[in-house]
């Protein structure tokens, strides 16, 4: 196979996804087994991401703040939930300045147990609470398989942290993340989300109750988008956490924590990509046009320039970027920017510059469909018009290939079968044995419990049991 084309994803769906992050120059291998370097358009689309949500923390009280990387071993071993979960990823510190240290660290996996120990300080009133911070961070995780972007051993993330008054008050914050995440994917990155709740094996260790949003990649597996988790007094018994009430009562607070990280990117990139390259939503897209001058001789130069020169001050409201390289051809210069998803590329050539048009490729419809001459008069309000059609473009197909790979089987062996390609939204009578049987005999997981539920009742596919409640069952990144 030429070097410059991918992989096709059907041929070999994570050989395609790894080609992508790195010729689309979104990351590359770090020196260090299972590490990643950022590259800056990577970063760029990260930014994006940041941005989105934290105008989003920022409207629902939320308030940004830092905790340290390293956290003392005993912290984690306060909740013991917490740290059989996280010990076998864990990254510990034991020699610090040529020294042997007196207590180990460990290089923040999560912080839970850090922020728990700060809001036992902080909190000591009713009129303290509630306490909304978030952070944006990296965190270490000692993963054994890694990939980039989904699963590596140090990722970028943000986590949020509350501390509430009530049960009733924690619970609700649980969900409002929640839907602030669904409406991040759905809205900004036109990827269609589930909303649900883990089940008790599949659930953060030390959370009493975790819920998820979950995505439906291009090979139909299941991706974990982000997560929010209602911790109860788990933590703040573990470390403390006590205010007076108004009755001056001394009482444990309630707390949460959510996080979503730049394996979102990963999302991104096995929902919309293709066997071109990326596919952004133009949201997000680092670059939301490029804008590509052709001409043969310095007389086309110098009139194709000088509308281009006009044309990108009057876009510059958008992301654009005027690709203006002499040392390679436009065709090139095409599939480049489709490798990297940038959604509009817009071509001006000396017969552009006579009719006062441009042409415009839309990089979500591949070949003619996507090609149109557009007048330059009010060319802005056409490509935001252009990138909002895109954008809803984009949503539908993901939608349409999501819920076309969803299937509803009759019986246990038909579910076996179902999810080698697609999911099982099933029955499930919530027993632990039915739920490893699945795992051990078809390697799919219970993705989560759709808070949509049907009305009726049903039988377990599994056992045949009654069963209140249908799942989502997945093979999962």
């Amino acid at each position: 196979m030429p070097e410059d084309k991918l992989t096709p994803r059907n041929e070999d769906f994570s050989e395609w996804y790894n080609q992508i992050v790195q010729r689309a120059e979104l990351a590359d291998y770090a020196p260090v087994r299972g590490c990643m370097v950022v590259r800056p358009y990577g970063w760029a689309l990260w930014e994006n991401i940041q941005q989105a949500l934290d105008r989003r923390f920022k409207a629902t009280g939320h308030v940004n703040a830092a905790f340290p990387l390293f956290i003392p071993m005993s912290f984690l071993e306060k909740e013991k939930e917490h740290v059989e979960g996280f010990s076998p990823e864990l990254a510990i510190v034991t020699i610090g300045g040529g020294e042997k240290l007196e207590e180990p660290l460990v290089v923040r996996p999560t912080s839970e147990t850090i922020i728990g120990y700060m809001y036992s300080k902080w909190i000591k009133s009713y009129r303290d609470l509630p306490v909304l911070i978030n952070q944006w961070g990296n965190v270490v995780r000692w993963e054994l398989r890694t990939r980039l972007f989904l699963r590596t051993l140090e990722f970028y993330w943000q986590e949020g942290h509350t501390a509430h008054a009530s049960e009733e008050e924690a619970r609700a914050e649980t969900l409002r993340m929640l839907d602030v995440y669904a409406d991040f994917a759905i809205n900004e990155a036109a990827v269609p989300v589930i909303k649900g709740i883990k089940s008790q094996t599949e659930k953060f260790a030390g959370a009493s109750m975790s819920i998820s949003i979950e995505a439906m990649m291009g090979d139909t597996r299941a991706l974990q988008a982000g997560t929010s988790h209602f911790l109860g007094q788990n933590f703040a018994k573990a470390f403390n956490i006590q205010y007076l009430d108004p009755s001056n009562e001394l009482k444990w607070v309630w707390t949460t924590s959510w996080g979503l990280s730049t394996r979102f990117i990963g999302a991104i990139i096995m929902t919309h990509g293709d066997d071109q390259g990326l596919i952004l939503p133009p949201r997000l897209a680092p670059l939301q046009i490029v804008l590509i001058p052709i001409y043969k001789n310095d007389a086309e130069r110098n009139a194709v320039m000088t509308v281009v020169e006009r044309i990108s001050g009057e876009l510059s409201a958008f992301r654009l970027k005027v690709d203006d390289r002499t040392e390679v051809t436009p065709g090139f210069k095409f599939n480049d920017w489709e490798m990297r998803g940038v959604p509009l590329r817009i071509e001006i050539g000396p017969k552009d510059v006579e009719k006062g048009t441009v042409a415009v490729a839309r990089r979500d419809k591949p070949g003619k469909e996507g090609r149109a001459f557009l007048p330059q008069l009010n060319l802005a309000g056409s490509v935001e018009r252009l990138l909002s059609e895109i954008q809803d473009s984009l949503l539908q197909q993901a939608t349409h290939f999501r819920d076309s790979h969803i299937f509803d089987p009759k019986d246990y062996a038909e579910l076996t079968e179902v999810v080698q390609n697609g999911w099982a939204f099933s029955w499930w009578c919530e027993a632990d044995a039915c739920e490893a049987k699945v795992k051990e005999e078809t390697k799919a997981t219970i993705r989560c419990i759709p808070f949509d539920q049907p009305e009726a009742s049903g039988q377990c596919i599994v056992c045949g049991k009654a069963a209140k409640r249908k799942v989502y069952f997945a093979k999962a990144y």
